[in-house]
C-alpha cells in the first residue's frame, strides 16, 4: 500500500491533505507537535487501522528519526509532504523581532524540511528498484510570503523563501533518480493562523486582492497534492504551484 508522511497533520491544511490522501487510498503518518489523546482519538476515527501517529516537536531530530523509522517498518515512502509551519509567537516589526523568536520559526519552517526532506530521499533511493509500483514524489508547503512581505513577520517570510530553496535544491538533486520534488504556495488560507487577522483579510479579500474573491481552504491545497502525488506533473519536477486566488498575478 502507498504511503505518505504528513508534517504538521492534526488541523488545518496538513489534516486537509491527510485526509484527501487516505480517500486516494494512501496509508498516512500523521504528527502533532506534541502527544495528545484527543488528537489520537481523532485520527483513529478519520483514518482507522490505515494510519500511524508519530506526536514530536518537527525541530527535533528524533521525531525526523521516529516518522522515518516508520515508514521503514511499512517498507515504502511514497510521498513526503513538508507541511508544519508556525507564524511567530509575536508579530514584532523587524526592527525590535528578537533572536528567540527567529531561531524557533526558522529550526521550525525551514530546518526541519531541510533535514526530513533528507532523510526521506535517501530512504526513497534505497527503495528504488526493490518495491513493486513505486514511483515516490516529495511536496513541500510553502507561501506567497516567500516573495510578498510582511515586516511584522519577517521571520516567517525569511523561512517560506528558504522553502522554496530547498524545493529546487532537492528538485536538483533527486532529478537524477526520477523523484520530483514540487512547491505549492497556499495564498489567504483558513486556517487556525489567519484566525487572528480575519477581519482584516476579509477586508483585503472584498477590496480584491486576489482575483477569486474567497478564502482558501484547506481543501484547495490537499486537492493540488493529490494531484501532484498522481504522477502527471513529475515531468515538471521543481515547479511551484501557486494556491491562491489569483494573487501571484501582478495586476494594474
Amino acid at each position: 500500500m502507498k504511503t505518505a508522511i504528513i508534517t504538521g497533520s492534526s488541523r488545518g491544511i496538513g489534516l486537509g491533505i491527510a485526509k484527501k490522501l487516505f480517500e486516494d487510498g494512501y496509508f498516512v503518518i500523521v504528527t502533532s507537535s506534541s502527544y495528545r489523546e484527543e488528537t489520537e482519538k481523532c485520527f483513529s476515527e478519520l483514518f482507522g487501522d490505515r494510519h500511524a501517529y508519530v506526536p514530536g516537536d518537527i525541530k527535533e531530530r528524533s521525531t525526523w528519526e521516529a516518522l522515518v523509522g516508520c515508514a521503514k517498518k511499512l517498507g515504502r515512502l511514497d510521498l513526503l509532504v513538508n507541511n508544519a509551519g508556525i507564524a511567530p509567537p509575536v508579530r514584532n516589526d523587524i526592527l525590535v523581532a528578537t533572536e528567540e523568536s527567529y531561531d524557533l520559526v526558522m529550526d521550525t519552517n525551514l530546518k526541519s524540511v531541510f533535514f526530513l526532506t533528507q532523510m526521506c530521499a535517501n530512504f526513497m533511493v534505497e527503495m528504488l528498484g526493490r518495491v513493486v509500483d513505486f514511483c515516490p514524489r516529495i511536496v513541500n508547503i510553502g507561501s506567497m510570503s516567500a516573495y510578498t512581505s510582511s515586516t511584522s513577520r519577517g521571520e516567517y517570510c525569511i523561512s517560506k523563501a528558504g522553502v522554496s530553496m530547498v524545493t529546487t535544491l532537492f528538485a536538483d538533486r533527486l532529478a537524477e533518480y526520477n523523484i520530483p520534488v514540487f512547491e505549492v504556495r497556499p495564498g489567504i488560507i483558513a486556517t487556525d493562523m489567519t484566525g487572528k487577522v480575519k477581519e482584516k483579510y476579509d477586508k483585503l479579500i472584498a477590496e480584491g486582492i486576489t482575483p477569486i474573491k474567497r478564502w482558501g481552504t484547506p481543501e484547495d491545497i490537499a486537492g493540488m497534492v493529490s494531484s501532484l502525488a498522481s504522477g502527471n506533473f513529475d515531468f515538471g519536477t521543481g515547479t511551484v504551484f501557486n494556491a491562491d486566488g489569483g494573487f501571484h498575478m501582478r495586476r494594474l
